[in-house]
Order: structure tokens, then sequence, then C-alpha cells
């Protein structure tokens, strides 16, 4: 269907002319580049009923076929259902970056790069072969790379944005390393084929390093602890960009390759320990972290930590109830997590802060901001009839049946934080007197408020048609599970365990919302902790990293040329010694050319030649007998017919010798300053590497890999290259771009000379 590959490069595309349309409309140019995000989740939701039926679209071309790389998309269920988030939410943050972003001078760029990271994502969730999803995951960290670091005149938006993409780059190059190995063990890159041999890849002895890559890769980009400090530290980026990708997109990036790859490395003890162990661990961190914060951001950032960290447990569970509850809270999460940044941002642009703790009674300058905050902090508290206390009743069905007391504590301490949050950033900023801010608060333009208000209200409307969010999640459960899976979504389960848990959590949060001053003083001891933890550890580990590269660089990098020739040597030495005496037996190596009186003369030269200028106690007698060795070798070049070669060979030891006779009279006197056993280290050295040079020369002429070639230039010589002349043809002819090549370092090192000398006569000093 050559219909997916347009859709996910058409972002793309579109990116180009987002500077044109905003030179021209402005700010309002996100109202016309919205354009494209909707008609593509349009798209997307149509081919829902193909994914449905088990007939996904899907398209396949050879890219690197030599190495079985395929450009290849598959729309499956889950494909589909990220491919939909991505577009459908985009469709908003464009608008909402026109608003947010009026009259900023670069309001260009960043319609450029959140379409740019759009393709990336609908890159990576359709992409059905490992090589190109690994291609488009690089370029989401590149593209936010670019978006946190929006306000590059910040030193603190420019640590995060190099952070982001540190972290989140390092556990893609480890996922690479694990999707080859993944491929050899399962025979194939295709993701639709890899997924259908699971038994063969958790059988493979190469499963675990497998595992642990591609977990590096997935933990890392969703911001699972350790990884987890890059996410809030991200909230530099404008708003725009913290409710695309750290919430509902990118972050969600490696949750999606969990379950895309649950089929083929789910289901052993060490992914469900590996799994539950970290996602419980984020969860904790992220929920107990995000009671502590005043910033509306910080607060949305870590609870978002939370959430993904519920996601992974979830997944490493991987029964049909937790795959179920995974997904649903995975879509309800992106809808009121998106309206609710988009609402902190708001309220920033319209009042000056995003201090909660400094902000009350908005509902009154900011009613429909008001009324989105409300929907979305009530489907964040997981309340009926939202879509998110469907997801959440599920996940608490799963957690149960496992029987897991800790992870049942876990589940219910970070709800609790979830409804927290909610509070605070839904209902106590909006409610209560209107509080003193920098700016009196009114309501922000439409394109800022329609977004969160549509987000808020789907969640809304999700939870009451739970028949239809069935059937359109049954096809992303169906591929998570790797078979057909029958969903039914009910807002209501009747009395049970899972219900109380959920009561609990909720009161639990509910008293934390009451005494949230109290519980932010008792929660500083955190800050303090923070100060030690993963966001220190990594500025710890890039000093260390630099201490490394200096100290090595004062030890690799003495200044002496000496040193550096006699490592480069002795480097060659050792890597074609060992070769040679790997092959065994030396070659019989017996010279079938005769030898002539004269070529021994010439030979006996050019040795005594080389002699003296070793021994010679003038740099005249040494270059003179440079220039004797130089000689010999052009003659060789006339006795074995290259007339040509012994041309150049003549001319340049000509010149060579000119200028070092020139060059001479501007050095002090000859002298030996090096002592005597250096002399003789440096001697032995010569010889071994002279030694092994024409050691590897005659065993080089022994061995025929290949039939020789020369013979084809002979015969093509004048037939395909019109010349005589078989050197300068196959120079001109057969290896033009290599000669080209050469021709062009020459020319820039002739340019370069030529640019010192004006300086030197300028009388200006090269920088």
């Amino acid at each position: 269907m050559t219909a997916l590959p347009l859709a996910v490069l058409s972002p793309f595309a579109l990116s180009a002319l987002a500077p044109w349309a905003h030179a021209r409309l402005k700010h309002h140019a996100g109202w016309l580049l919205a354009v494209l995000p909707a008609i593509l989740t349009a798209f997307f939701g149509s081919l829902m009923p193909l994914a449905a039926s088990g007939a996904p679209a899907s398209f396949r071309t050879p890219w690197v076929a030599s190495a079985g790389v395929m450009f290849s998309f598959h729309a499956d269920g889950l494909a589909l259902l990220f491919a939909v988030l991505i577009s459908g939410i985009g469709t908003f943050i464009l608008i909402y970056a026109g608003g947010y972003l009026k009259g900023h001078p670069q309001q260009g760029r960043m319609f450029v790069f959140l379409l740019l990271f759009m393709g990336s994502m609908l890159g990576v969730v359709l992409s059905d072969n490992l090589i190109t999803l690994f291609v488009f995951w690089e370029l989401t960290s590149l593209t936010s790379y670019l978006l946190i670091g929006f306000n590059h005149e910040q030193e603190r938006s420019r640590r995060a944005a190099l952070q982001a993409l540190v972290v989140t780059g390092t556990g893609g190059l480890a996922m690479l390393a694990g999707f080859l190995l993944l491929g050899t063990a399962a025979g194939s890159m295709e993701l639709s084929e890899i997924v259908e041999k699971g038994d063969q890849i958790r059988s493979a002895a190469l499963y675990l390093p497998v595992l642990i890559l591609v977990l590096m890769g997935a933990f890392t980009k969703s911001a699972q602890f350790p990884f987890h400090h890059w996410l809030p530290n991200a909230m530099e980026a404008p708003t725009p960009v913290s409710a695309y990708l750290h919430s509902a997109t990118m972050v969600k990036a490696g949750v999606f390759l969990l379950a895309r790859l649950t089929p083929a490395l789910g289901g052993t003890p060490e992914w469900e320990a590996s799994l539950t162990v970290f996602g419980a661990a984020t969860m904790l961190a992220g929920g107990a972290l995000a009671l502590v914060k005043t910033d509306l951001k910080q607060l949305l950032a870590y609870s978002t930590v939370a959430s993904l960290g519920f996601m992974v447990m979830l997944l490493g569970i991987g029964s049909p109830y937790a795959v179920k509850g995974c997904l649903v809270f995975l879509t309800a999460h992106a809808l009121y997590k998106g309206a609710l940044f988009m609402v902190a941002g708001a309220v920033d642009h319209e009042t000056g802060t995003r201090d909660a703790s400094a902000l009350s009674g908005l509902r009154t300058g900011m009613p429909f901001t008001a009324f989105a905050a409300v929907l979305a902090g009530l489907a964040m508290a997981g309340l009926g009839p939202w879509l998110s206390f469907i997801g959440k009743e599920l996940a608490l069905e799963a957690v149960l049946g496992g029987g897991n007391l800790w992870l049942t504590a876990v589940t219910v301490l970070t709800s609790a934080s979830f409804v927290t949050v909610a509070g605070v950033t839904g209902l106590r900023i909006f409610s209560g007197p209107p509080s003193a801010a920098p700016k009196k608060a009114h309501e922000a333009p439409l394109s800022m408020w329609i977004g969160p208000v549509w987000l808020a209200i789907k969640g809304a409307l999700l939870g009451l048609m739970a028949g239809k969010a069935a059937a359109f999640l049954a096809p992303a459960v169906s591929s998570v599970l790797g078979r057909p899976e029958q969903m039914k979504l009910a807002l209501w389960h009747g009395v049970n365990a899972a219900l109380g848990l959920s009561a609990l959590s909720i009161a639990l949060g509910a008293a934390a919302y009451i005494g949230w001053d109290r519980v932010r003083s008792a929660g500083r001891l955190g800050d303090t902790i923070l100060k030690w933890g993963p966001d220190r550890l990594y500025d710890l580990s890039l000093d260390a990293l630099s201490a490394l590269a200096r100290g090595q660089t004062r030890v690799v990098q003495s200044g002496y040329l000496r040193y550096y020739l006699l490592a480069v040597i002795l480097t060659v030495m050792t890597l074609a010694g060992h070769a040679l005496y790997s092959r065994g037996e030396p070659p019989v190596m017996v010279s079938t050319v005769p030898v002539t009186a004269y070529g021994a003369a010439v030979a006996l030269m050019i040795v005594a030649s080389a002699i003296a200028a070793v021994l010679l106690d003038t740099r005249l007698g040494a270059i003179a007998a440079l220039g004797g060795a130089g000689g010999g070798v052009a003659l060789v070049y006339v006795m074995y017919g290259a007339p040509d070669l012994a041309m150049t060979q003549f001319l340049v030891e000509t010149l060579t010798i000119i200028l070092f006779v020139l060059i001479i009279f501007k050095l002090p006197r000859f002298a030996r300053l090096s002592r005597p056993w250096s002399r003789v280290r440096d001697g032995l050295i010569s010889i071994a590497a002279g030694g092994m040079m024409a050691y590897l020369a005659l065993v080089a002429l022994h061995v025929d890999l290949h039939p020789p070639i020369s013979s084809y230039f002979a015969e093509n010589s004048v037939p395909a290259g019109f010349g005589r002349n078989v050197v300068n043809v196959i120079l001109v002819d057969f290896r033009a771009l290599d000669t080209l090549g050469e021709i062009s370092v020459l020319g820039l090192a002739g340019l370069g000379a030529y640019a010192l000398l004006k300086l030197r006569l300028s009388g200006r000093k090269a920088v």
C-alpha cells in the first residue's frame, strides 16, 4: 500500500513549506499546517478495520537488500493506535504553537521541528524493518534535541537538550546492537516475521544479550529509573514541545517498542522481572517527586515519569488484563496529559508564572482553560466515567491477579499521587479567590484552549462509549498478545477488590491534596537527595569522561613527532607480524625475474645511498644521499618500462632536494642531540620495519586472491580509453574518480599554502 510511506514522509515534505507559510500567515500558519495531521488522523483511523480483520495494510520495497534492510511499513492495530495519537494530538499542537509563540521571531523554526518530529514518530511506529525503525528512532532523538533546545540562548535549555540526546542516543546505540542480534536470532529483520518466532528467539543463546540491549533503548527513551532524570529537565522546552513530546509521543516510544516485541521477547522470567522491577521503581520515584514540586510543568513531568513506569510494569506482567490496562491507560494518559500540559502553558502565558503555590482563582479570568483543566484533572485522577478509570480498574485487576502484594501497594500509591497532582493542576489553581500574578489573568486565544478542551472531552466520551473504545483498541491488544483477543470495556465491573483499591487510592490522593503544603514541606529532604541522584551522576560522568580524555591526550599526544612515528610503525609491525605468523609456514619466495648486472648495480646504489643518509654528519650530504636513493628508484622504473613514472620520480626528487637545500641554510648547525641508546633503538626498529615491509612485498607477490586485472587494462586501453599509454589511461579513464580526488586534495593544499603566503605577506596572523 503506497499510501503508507507517503503518509509517513508527508510531514517531512510539509516541513519544507512551513517557513513559507509562516512568512505569509504568521501565527495563523499553525491552522493551515494542522490540516495535514488532521487528514493523516482520518487516514490511519480508516485503516483500523483492515487491522481488525487480520489483514493490515503494509508496504515493502528493497532499501539495502544485500544486508536484509527493507524500507517497509506495517499498519497493524498497535501501530495505528500510536499513529492516530501522534497525528491527532499533533493537529492541536501545531494550532497551539501558533498561539503560544505568537510574535516569536523563530516561530517558523518551531513549526519545522514539530513536523519533522511528527514524521519521525510516525516512522517509528509504522516501520516493519528493524533498521528502518532504528533510523526513525534516532531521528526522534535528533528532532527532540532541536525542540528541547529551541531557546538555545539559555544555558539551561542547551544542557537539557544535550542531556536528552546523550541519554536517549546512548540507549539507541545499545538498541541497534540488540536489533542486529535479534535479526540474527530470528533469521529476519522484519518485525512482522520476528513476532511470529517468539519460541525460536526465547530459546536462542542470544536471547539474554538481545533483551538487555533492547531494554536499554526502551528504558532510556521512556525515562525509566535510573534514566528518568532527562525528562523533567526537558521541561526547559516551550510548552508545545512538552505537551507533544513528553506526554503523548516521544516518551512513549520505549513503551511502544516493548509492546511491539512482547510476542518475541516476553513471557520469560527475565522479561517479567526486568520490566516489573524497573517499572515499579520508576512509578515510586516519579510519583514521590511529583508531590513536592510547585512548577506546573515539573508536576506534570514527574507524574508522566510515574505513568511510563506504570505502563512498563503492566507489560512486564503480560497477562491479557495487564496488556488491556496498559493500552487503555496509554490512550487516556495521552489525552489528559496533553491537555494538562497545554493548560499549564496557557496559564504561564497569560499570568506570567507556573508556580502552583502562588496561583488561585483563575476560573473567572480563564473559563475555557479552567473547563479543560477540570475535565483533564478528573481523568488523571481516574474517576468515572473517564477512560482512565477503566484503564486503572484493568490495571488493578491485573496486579491483583498476579498475587504480588508489593506491586499492588506500589500501584495504589502511584494512583494516589496522580489524584494529588490532578487536584493541584486541575482544581487548586482555578478555585478560590483570585491571586496576585505578574500579569492579570485573562482567557487565552482560541488556538490555545481549543486543543485541551477537545482532548479533555474526548477522554470523557471514550469512557462513556466504552464499546467503541474497545473496538478501536482490540486490534492493538491482539498485536501485543500475538493472538486475536476479544475486548470488552465497561465502566462498572461490580463491587470487587479492584474497586476497593481504586477508592483507597482516591482517598489517599485526596488527603495528600488537602495537606499538600505539609507534604511539600516534608518532601524537601527529597530535593536534597536529588542533588546526588541520577542527574548529578550524569554530570559527574561527563566530568569523568572529560578528565579521562584530557589524561589520555596528555599521554598519547606528547608533542614529539618521533614518538608518533614509533607508535605507528610498531603497531603496523605487530599487526602485520601477527597476520603473517598466523598464516603458518612462510611461502617459498623465489624470484622468477632474472637479475642483470645493471639491475644489481642500481639496487646496491639505493642501499648505499640509504645507509649514507643515516650515517653522514652533514645535512647537505644526507640530502644528496637521499637524492641518490630516489634516483635509483627512478632507474628501476626505467628498467621495467615505466618512463612516465620515472620522469615523475626524477622531477619530485629534484624539487625535493632543491627545497631541502634552501631550508638547511635557515637551520642551526648539525648536532647529535639524541642519546646513543635511543639511536640504537631507532635503528633496530627501522631495520625491523624495513625487513617487515620487504617480507610483506615478497609475500604479496605470491598471493593471488583474484585474477590480475592488468591484462584487462592492456586489452582495453586503446579500444575503450583511446590511448596507448596504459598508465595514463588507467589514471584518466579507468580510475578517473580516484585521480579527481587526488587532484582535489592537491588543489586544497595549494589553496591553503596560498592563503598562508598571503597572510605572511600582509603581516597578519593566522587564527
